[in-house]
């Protein structure tokens, strides 16, 4: 018999795609806007009660199928938006789900095309029951995302704080966050449009380097005296120690980048002269 309660249990949200305690930030954590979505609500809820239930809420539907990359967020977003504006509206996780599609990106232009299309199949009613909450989510006196808030959504790691302790080094603005701090030191690197640091070699007596591993925009790596690499996420660069080189965002993109501190005997960071305008113009 529990194992039938939990079928049907299973069935009925799978249709909904959304969990009941969503809507309650004290109830279970529910990040879908920074790196990797994580969802505990079914365990807060019911992980003595029906566990089984609980890990297909926490680890398959919010672990696995939106953590998938098949399907951009933001689509899933609206998929799942429209999903539940077909069945009509059960319980607070439609304003939730709205809310997630708003974080994620989705215009109050895009969600009002999206719900005004669902009426022609799904109904009247319940386009008229999610436009009232959409209005809700998309108030017009909540501030416009930022062009960092923007981009933020497009990258799994934290954009971080000003990188101020470097700031010298660098033409623009630039962002760094602690990815890790212990065993092999890691950094995500976020560069505005034009932002790029100056020539720099990394010294080491034997090992030392840097990796750097794009994850997202556009940018550029050059060593001195050879012609400069175009950086796009998935790119990997390898850096010698002690090669002089400097590295940063194409003109029109923001770009962000890992940076891996390679470990060496007696390392040292030299810092150099600026890429100056003219040859940074010279990128395509």
């Amino acid at each position: 018999m529990k194992k039938i309660l939990l079928s049907i249990l299973m069935i009925a949200f799978w249709v909904q795609g959304s969990c009941f305690a969503l809507s309650n930030k004290n109830k279970g954590v529910n990040n879908m806007t920074q790196g990797k979505i994580v969802q505990t609500a079914g365990r807060d809820n019911l992980g003595n009660f029906a566990p089984e239930f609980a890990h297909y809420n926490d680890d398959v539907l919010f672990g696995e199928n939106w953590n998938n990359q098949d399907i951009p967020i933001k689509t899933r977003c609206i998929i799942t938006v429209v999903a539940l504006m077909s069945q009509g509206i059960t319980d607070s996780s439609m304003k939730h789900h709205l809310q997630n599609a708003k974080n994620n990106g989705v215009t109050k232009e895009e969600i009002a095309a999206a719900i005004t299309h669902t009426a022609f199949y799904a109904g009247w009613p319940k386009a008229w029951a999610t436009f009232n909450l959409a209005k809700e989510v998309w108030n017009e006196n909540t501030p416009a995302l930022t062009e960092k808030e923007k981009y933020a959504q497009t990258i799994m790691f934290l954009i971080g704080e000003p990188n101020t302790a470097y700031a010298k080094y660098f033409i623009g603005q630039s962002y760094i966050a602690p990815v890790s701090t212990s065993q092999v030191k890691i950094y995500n690197v976020t560069f505005e449009p034009k932002c790029r640091n100056n020539w720099h070699i990394h010294h080491a007596k034997s090992g030392g380097g840097q990796m750097l591993i794009a994850i997202g925009g556009k940018g550029y790596y050059q060593e001195w005296g050879k012609e400069p690499v175009e950086l796009n996420p998935g790119d990997v660069i390898n850096i010698p120690a002690n090669v002089k080189h400097w590295h940063g965002a194409a003109h029109d993109s923001w770009f962000s980048h890992l940076a891996v501190e390679v470990d060496g005997v007696e390392t040292s960071n030299e810092w150099l002269e600026p890429v100056t305008d003219e040859e940074y113009s010279k990128l395509k």
